[in-house]
């Protein structure tokens, strides 16, 4: 008998807790994201912090390190490729002028316009089995796993290795 494809044959029982099924799929639906944005000459930590930035427009560096949960050196070099490509701009902040204010520019809203597009047509894609019903409710469970776990809303936890 071959062993290489007996290797790939699941053993027989209940099959793969929840917590496996949920890391497959999301390490698959991270890849495939992945490359949806590459077409848009973006990674994931590019489009996060981007996203991150038009949601609360003029915090500082630090506070929005601070939110994803990544170093600050790290999140300057994000934030400097981000600006080298006119997506982001650097202000001063006037109550604090050691700070700088992030803001998200015309050429950064346009391109968080696709984002979006390639965000729906990602999801519509990975959630194809499942009817609107079925997403909904999807979407309220893994909601109430990630608050239990205390995830933080919209920020993937990613970041803290970035």
């Amino acid at each position: 008998m071959n062993t290489a494809v007996e290797a790939v044959v699941p053993p027989p029982g209940p099959g793969p807790g929840s917590a496996f099924l949920l890391a497959q799929i999301g390490a698959h639906a991270a890849g495939r994201f992945a490359e949806r944005i590459g077409a848009l000459d973006l990674t994931p930590p590019q489009t996060g912090l981007l996203r991150a930035v038009a949601a609360a427009p003029g915090q500082s560096q630090q506070a929005l390190a601070s939110v994803l949960g990544t170093p600050p050196s790290r999140l300057v070099a994000l934030v400097d490729q981000l600006d080298e490509r006119g997506l982001v701009e650097r202000r001063r902040n006037p109550a604090d002028r050691r700070l700088h204010a992030l803001y998200v520019t015309s050429a950064g809203e346009e391109l968080l316009r696709r984002i979006a597009d390639v965000g729906r047509e990602h999801d519509d894609a990975i959630c194809a089995a499942l009817d609107d019903g079925e997403r909904a409710t999807l979407r309220t469970l893994l909601a109430r796993i990630a608050d239990e776990q205390g995830l933080t809303r919209g920020v993937h936890p990613g970041y803290r290795h970035v």
